[in-house]
């Protein structure tokens, strides 16, 4: 198949799941999440190392240096000083459990080799400011959980 309409219709596919989270007030992670697994490992239509072949590593680089970029923009530190404790365990045991937990979950209702269900866990928890901001909009928790979750 053609790579434009290939690259097209990943991108449509994310502006309609863009648009179906906003009609739905959901995550707009949870409905690009799902449509990836479908579009990609699923249903085969899209296989990012045939389409993108030596351009995808610089095309992931750049994606997660502008989301790592966007995020230390919007970083505040004086609104975490006071949560230090509940921050640094967040991100050392509670990102251990996530990974063991959907780990785990992978392995056993997609029955995947355990390295790759680690990996997807190690994946999945990996989270930053374009997830997070979405989804205290959504749920909108009191100010300090707001602020430990930034």
């Amino acid at each position: 198949m053609d790579t434009a309409l290939l690259l097209s219709s990943v991108v449509a596919l994310g502006i309609a799941a863009q648009w179906l989270a906003w009609y739905l007030k959901q995550p707009s992670i949870l409905f690009l999440l799902i449509i990836g697994i479908v579009v990609g490992p699923m249903i085969g239509y899209f296989d990012p190392d045939a389409v993108l072949g030596d351009l995808l590593f610089p095309f992931i680089s750049l994606g997660v240096a502008v989301i790592l970029f966007e995020g230390s923009l919007t970083l505040e530190f004086d609104e975490i000083k006071q949560y230090g404790k509940v921050v640094q365990m967040l991100v050392s045991v509670g990102v251990l459990i996530t990974i063991a937990i959907v780990g785990l979950s992978t392995y056993i209702l997609f029955d995947v080799d355990p390295l790759i269900a680690l990996l997807f866990g190690a994946l999945v928890c990996v989270t930053g400011p374009t997830v997070i901001m979405p989804l205290l909009r959504s749920v909108r928790p009191n100010k300090t959980i707001s602020n430990i979750l930034k």
